[in-house]
């Protein structure tokens, strides 16, 4: 029963789990890796995340939180350069251009984008999923749209006159 629940929740959700993780780190390919180990792990403690008021966001915010001590781990070792050329590849589903202005956006602002915006979270889930406040949660929004907003109306101008 508790494996055919989770396969039901895994179907619908790792779409938007996958993307959501992409806006996140940048790099689709990293963000397959992540969100798998993510779910292996939402697999292993079902019973604690099925419960959880916002499942999705569980699985995002593991992803992510694997990211980050990957990073730290691995930043001494990996040249910056090789992760910036790893992020330039397109994630599928999303617009280059947005895919572009989303990785210039801080790291927090990029998790509020994709945890309000990709998986459609109210601002207290999302509070509640970053360790944030919800008023905090706002802000990162409000400033991710406006400089969203500013970045991809100069790549619409540039692109009109190419």
């Amino acid at each position: 029963m508790e494996q055919l629940e989770f396969e039901e929740f895994y179907r619908d959700s790792r779409d938007a789990c996958l993307r959501a993780v992409v806006v996140g780190t940048g790099n689709p390919h990293l963000a397959e890796d992540l969100v798998a180990e993510a779910y292996a792990q939402a697999w292993s403690a079902w019973r604690k995340v099925r419960t959880h008021p916002a499942p999705r966001a569980w699985v995002v915010r593991t992803a992510l939180n694997t990211h980050v001590s990957w990073w730290r781990r691995r930043r001494r070792e990996i040249a910056l350069a090789d992760q910036d050329a790893e992020g330039r590849q397109q994630a599928q589903g999303i617009d280059p251009a947005l895919t572009a202005a989303l990785r210039r956006l801080p790291r927090r602002q990029r998790e509020v984008v994709a945890l309000r915006v990709f998986l459609d979270l109210d601002t207290e889930t999302t509070a509640r999923t970053l360790g944030i406040a919800p008023g905090t949660v706002t802000a990162h929004l409000a400033r991710a749209v406006a400089t969203l907003r500013t970045d991809l109306a100069i790549a619409i101008t540039q692109e009109g006159q190419s």
